[in-house]
């Protein structure tokens, strides 16, 4: 978290990282192609030299509130393949969540246990205690056959303390959830640390309610064509 007293703004962080070609990237797309356009920033990409991503920054929300700073969330995406380890490490420093995007295929177990294994080692590499990072998991590309049983998603999500999803995000099935409940799960963990509400007036429901605002008007625009 960072706060420009000055500007009078609060930024926070989140990270959507996983395995390569998990879903990271159309997440951040379809997020971006959701929201209304009103407090959205600019989608970019770099892209690495074997035309995969390299990372994402998307500023979707700008809250003013009437008491406190106006609130504004960084999206960054992570490159899932192993040699860009660096780079996954350095994207994490300062994160405040992480939406973990897992691949449902039966044939991508070991490839996400690997990269959530990676994701826990990066965090303590940052200095970052895994267990106090506010950490979600999605279940992407749900509409895929051969892919892990909603029952057995389930539970393993009961053994686990990380809120769970399921997803299609090339069709922006589950982007929203996830990405609010993503939110919701750093925003605990910050309010935790920094009393956000008594120092500042930002409760989360401000901007959740906010974003939720956002889905739904754009959701009402029709389409041409």
């Amino acid at each position: 978290m960072q706060l420009d007293f000055q500007a009078r703004e609060l930024t926070i962080k989140l990270v959507y990282y996983g395995p390569a070609l998990s879903g990271k990237t159309t997440n951040l797309q379809a997020i971006h192609r959701l929201l209304a356009p009103d407090g959205k920033g600019r989608l970019m990409t770099l892209e690495t030299r074997d035309d995969r991503t390299l990372f994402f920054d998307l500023l979707p929300l700008s809250v003013a509130t009437d008491s406190g700073p106006t609130c504004r969330i960084k999206l960054f995406t992570v490159p899932g393949q192993v040699i860009h380890n660096s780079t996954r490490r350095l994207v994490l420093q300062g994160a405040d969540g992480v939406a973990f995007i897992a691949d449902s295929q039966m044939n991508e177990v070991r490839a996400n246990q690997a990269s959530f294994k990676d994701l826990r080692k990066n965090l303590r590499e940052n200095g970052i205690d895994p267990s106090n990072m506010p950490v979600v998991i999605q279940y992407n590309k749900r509409d895929l056959p051969n892919i892990r049983s909603d029952e057995e998603i389930a539970r393993m999500a009961s053994l686990g303390r990380e809120r769970t999803y399921l997803a299609t995000a090339t069709h922006g099935n589950g982007v929203m959830e996830t990405f609010l409940g993503l939110i919701e799960a750093a925003w605990a963990n910050l309010e935790q640390q920094h009393s956000l509400e008594q120092r500042f007036g930002l409760r989360a429901e401000q901007v959740v309610n906010d974003l939720q605002h956002r889905f739904a008007k754009q959701a009402e625009v029709p389409r041409h064509g």
